[in-house]
C-alpha cells in the first residue's frame, strides 16, 4: 500500500455508478477537458486478457473476475492524476471501495430505474450480470447496489442531462474545490 499523501489537485478521479450509467463517456470527457489520461478499467481488463468481459467470465468464473478487477483498480487508485472509470460491479468489493475513497476524488453517476430501464435492451448482451436475470432481478440487483454507491465524495443525477453537461459539472466541481482546498499562488 502507498501511505504517500498526494494533494487534492493530483489524485485521481473516479467515476462509479451502476452499469450504462455513461461512466466511460463521461469520463472520457473529464480526462479530456483536464488533460488527463482516461483509464476504464474493464477495457484494461479485457486488454490484459485478450477477451470480452463476457468471455472473461464465461471461461474464468465470476470470483475470478472479480478477484482480477480488485487487483488491478486497486493499483490504479493510488496512480495519480487520472481520469478512471470502474465496472458497475467493483465498488462492492470493500478493498475497491476502501483504495478509491481514500487515494481518489470519487464522483457517483447516479441515475433513477425508470430512467435506466430505457437503457437495457443496449446493454443486455454485453454485461454478463445482466444475462439469465428477469427483469425484477435486474432491478432488485439496481437497488441493492445502491448502498455500496451511496459511499462517495460527490453524486451526481445523470437522468436527463447529457454526457458533456455531467462532464461540464465534475470538472467545475473539482475545480472549485482545488481552489478551495489548495489555491493555487500567483
Amino acid at each position: 500500500m502507498n501511505n504517500v499523501r498526494m494533494s487534492v489537485r493530483q489524485k485521481s478521479i473516479v467515476l462509479i455508478g451502476f452499469m450504462g450509467v455513461g461512466k466511460t463517456t463521461i469520463g472520457e470527457l473529464v480526462a479530456k477537458k483536464l488533460y488527463r489520461s482516461f483509464i476504464d478499467v474493464d477495457q484494461e481488463i479485457e486488454k490484459d486478457f485478450g477477451m470480452t468481459i463476457p468471455e472473461i467470465f464465461e471461461q474464468h468464473g465470476e470470483a475470478f473476475f472479480r478477484d482480477y478487477e480488485k487487483k488491478k483498480t486497486c493499483a490504479l487508485a493510488e496512480q495519480k492524476l487520472k481520469i478512471v472509470s470502474i465496472g458497475g460491479g467493483a465498488f462492492l468489493q470493500p478493498e475497491i471501495r476502501e483504495s478509491c475513497l481514500r487515494n481518489c476524488i470519487v464522483f457517483y453517476l447516479d441515475v433513477s430505474w425508470d430512467e435506466w430501464k430505457k437503457r437495457l435492451n443496449i446493454l443486455i448482451d454485453s454485461r454478463p450480470v445482466l444475462q439469465s436475470r428477469n427483469i425484477e432481478e435486474i432491478e432488485e440487483l439496481f437497488y441493492k447496489r445502491q448502498d455500496a454507491y451511496s459511499i462517495n465524495h460527490s453524486k451526481l443525477t445523470v437522468n436527463q442531462r447529457s454526457a458533456e453537461e455531467v462532464a461540464d459539472f465534475i470538472v467545475d466541481s473539482l475545480k472549485h474545490t482545488w481552489d478551495m482546498y489548495e489555491p493555487m499562488n500567483d
